[in-house]
């Protein structure tokens, strides 16, 4: 099929077509990209904030780090709850939908022909064409339900993001992304500075990184996510400095 109408679009004035490989896109719709993202975000700046929030309330070095570790197992734990049940419920709900539109290709299967064949003439295609071109897609049941899908609710049948891999994406990046401001604890520090200046870095890093994937500029959205962090923490240890003022 494809080799014939290469040989139909190609002709002594145009080159032949190059047909785009698998998987030239990136997935956009897979269920790890989003939480790992947010997971590892979330992780860093929320742990930073809590553990710059309790230094600003003059407590001990121990009591920094177990704030730090317990923000991590709380927050893992929580996203990964919240992530499992958020995806769940999308998913349960698409597949509610696709049963539907089953359903009605079973009961109306004229009527669902039509109007596969209308949604082609609207988008330029004569109206004969569309009508024939809809009836060959319609030839195989299960394909015919992909279609549908695709074009009157934009999902994909095959393509669910996964409750499972969007939670343990999340759990993981999370406890990733807290444990960086813990580690200078962990290994003897007994101030703030060095915790301060990895998750920094951490927030530019985990910024850059993003840009990759969403084809942003690197350094805006390592700088947006650095000040964002940063704002964060200082907002904490000032409330830290304040409170901890007025309780001490």
């Amino acid at each position: 099929m494809t080799a014939t109408i290469i040989e139909r679009l190609t002709d002594d004035q145009h080159p032949k077509p190059r047909i785009p490989a698998e998987g030239h896109h990136r997935d956009v719709n897979g269920g790890w990209l989003r939480p790992a993202v947010f997971g590892a975000m979330d992780g860093l700046v929320s742990n930073f904030a809590l553990m710059t929030g309790v230094v600003g309330g003059a407590v001990s070095s121990g009591t920094v780090v177990l704030t730090g570790l317990a923000g991590l197992a709380a927050g893992a734990c929580s996203m990964a709850a919240g992530e499992y049940t958020s995806v769940a419920s999308q998913r349960e709900l698409v597949q509610a939908e696709i049963e539907a539109e089953r359903l009605e290709l079973s009961r109306n299967p004229h009527g669902e022909l039509a109007e596969l064949a209308e949604l082609y003439a609207s988008r330029g295609v004569d109206p004969e064409l569309a009508l024939e071109v809809a009836r060959q897609l319609s030839a195989d049941p299960d394909r015919t339900l992909e279609i549908h899908a695709r074009e009157e609710l934009g999902i994909d049948p095959n393509d669910l993001p996964s409750p499972v891999v969007a939670a343990a994406s999340s759990f993981v990046c999370f406890a990733l992304g807290a444990l960086l401001p813990l580690l200078p604890y962990l290994l003897g520090a007994t101030s703030l500075l060095p915790a301060l200046l990895l998750s920094l870095a951490g927030l530019f890093a985990c910024g850059a990184v993003v840009a990759r994937v969403t084809a942003r500029s690197w350094w805006f959205s390592g700088t947006r996510q650095l000040v964002l962090g940063g704002a964060a923490a200082g907002v904490t240890f000032l409330l830290g400095r304040l409170i901890g003022g007025a309780v001490g």
